[in-house]
């Protein structure tokens, strides 16, 4: 059980420190179990070209696009993404009828006033939706009424992910028009980080488990890799580290050995499954790749990764993610009974967003 300390004014103060857990949840998952569990996400079949480029939007001048968050809102299928146009990121909104052939809808929040903390853009990331079950389709979750997102962000303009980045919160109505909950401060930012997280704070996957809210993130520290670990919270703002983190580590002779970053958590069955990426120069050309990894944890608190990709850089038969594959989301489409992995790819095309699917796909409408 999670127990909340409040002020007289019902501020949250603090949350215990750790749920009790069993002593088969702290134990790693053996290899068979981890190959058992993480079968289902593997034998993808890729979609012959990207689905959003920095073309779909053209007045907004991006020169690539990433980190796609696609749902079911509003009677049709939508992507949060992110575009960067060499000041910084800013969050867009694209819509589909079929999963492949999306069309842009603008801005969804773009750079913060001068000297504020997401000065430098934003990312929304952190979606909160209604349930994270890998079989249901995902949807916008409302709490006191509102939708809300937490979002990466970073303080400085005029390059990639510059300063030390932190995490934002916003709020909507309606899903579509987004409002910052504070201008001033953000809700999690390298203040206060252990070792681990001291350089920059990375950007958030947010879920809702009985009753308490969930930020799992990555964080570059002391050693210059990145590592994810999570915060918890009862009303999104004030947030409490783990401090067993980081949740999510290198490991020296791993696909993950430099960074383990961007998860994405989703509910299977009787545990949790985490898709992240892991990036390090283990390979035969001596390049950084990044390539999704996945781990898997009873209890949200202790996870064991599997060794290896569940897809690796340079799969794609036309060289779209020859240099990385990697921040995904996935979503269950029941009218073809059909997973769907979107993806930013590196490669051939540059920057941009690719698809995955549990089966092939042989037919598609011309649009």
């Amino acid at each position: 059980m999670i127990t909340a300390f409040f002020s007289p004014d019902e501020t949250i103060i603090a949350l215990s420190a750790e749920p009790a857990t069993t002593g088969s949840e702290s134990t790693p998952l053996d290899r068979e179990t981890l190959d058992r569990w993480s079968a289902p996400y593997r034998k993808w079949h890729y979609y012959p070209e990207l689905v959003v480029t920095a073309a779909l939007e053209p007045e907004l001048g991006f020169t690539m696009v990433d980190g796609p968050n696609v749902f079911w809102h509003d009677g049709q299928w939508q992507m949060f993404y992110f575009g960067f146009d060499r000041r910084g990121y800013q969050a867009c909104r694209a819509v589909s009828d079929d999963l492949l052939h999306w069309e842009g809808r603008g801005l969804l929040m773009s750079y913060g006033e001068p000297g504020t903390f997401d000065r430098g853009g934003v990312v929304f990331t952190g979606a909160l939706f209604d349930s994270v079950s890998v079989d249901r389709v995902p949807r916008l979750g409302r709490w006191r009424d509102r939708y809300w997102v937490l979002y990466g962000c970073y303080p400085e303009q005029g390059g990639y992910e510059l300063g030390h980045g932190g995490q934002g919160l916003a709020w909507s109505q309606d899903g579509m028009s987004w409002h910052r909950a504070s201008r001033t401060r953000p809700v999690l930012s390298v203040d206060g980080g252990a070792a681990w997280e001291e350089k920059v704070i990375y950007s958030p996957c947010l879920i809702r488990h009985e009753g308490v809210f969930w930020n799992f993130y990555n964080a570059r520290g002391s050693a210059n890799t990145e590592q994810i670990g999570f915060a918890r919270s009862l009303d999104l703002t004030h947030w409490e580290r783990f401090p067993g983190n980081p949740v999510v580590t290198n490991r020296a002779d791993g696909f993950d050995a430099l960074l383990a970053a961007d998860p994405e958590l989703y509910r299977d069955g009787d545990h949790w499954t985490m898709i992240y990426f892991g990036a390090s120069r283990n390979n035969p050309d001596r390049r950084l790749h990044a390539h999704t990894m996945i781990a898997f944890s009873r209890d949200l608190i202790h996870w064991t990764a599997h060794p290896e990709p569940i897809f690796k850089a340079g799969g794609h038969p036309a060289g779209l993610d020859s240099m990385h594959a990697h921040n995904v989301s996935l979503v269950n489409n029941p009218e073809d009974n059909t997973r769907y992995v979107f993806y930013c790819a590196v490669g051939s095309q540059g920057r941009g967003i690719a698809l995955l699917t549990s089966k092939p796909i042989t037919a598609h409408s011309e649009r």
